[in-house]
């Protein structure tokens, strides 16, 4: 097996895995019984869509995907301190 292949089936494991994380999250953020829970949901989903937007940039090459990764954490960290 070549590096290509590893990295290949790697990246595409990790973007289902990361899919099914985010699937979760959104689960958490509907069904939160508490406020909390909520922002919670809304935590791991937007870091999960930033490591989702990275394993993209990986796989293509192009850099536009790493500065919407960093976009996101920048506007999810201030959402995160606006709700708390």
């Amino acid at each position: 097996m070549t590096a290509a292949a590893v990295l290949f089936w790697g990246l595409g494991l990790a973007q289902l895995m990361l899919v099914c994380a985010m699937t979760l999250a959104a689960w958490r953020i509907m069904a939160g019984p508490r406020a909390q829970d909520r922002v919670l949901g809304l935590d791991t989903l937007y870091v999960t869509t930033m490591l989702l937007l990275l394993t993209f940039g990986i796989q293509t090459g192009r850099t536009l995907y790493f500065e919407s990764a960093i976009t996101i954490a920048l506007l999810g960290f201030v959402g995160t301190v606006a709700l708390s």
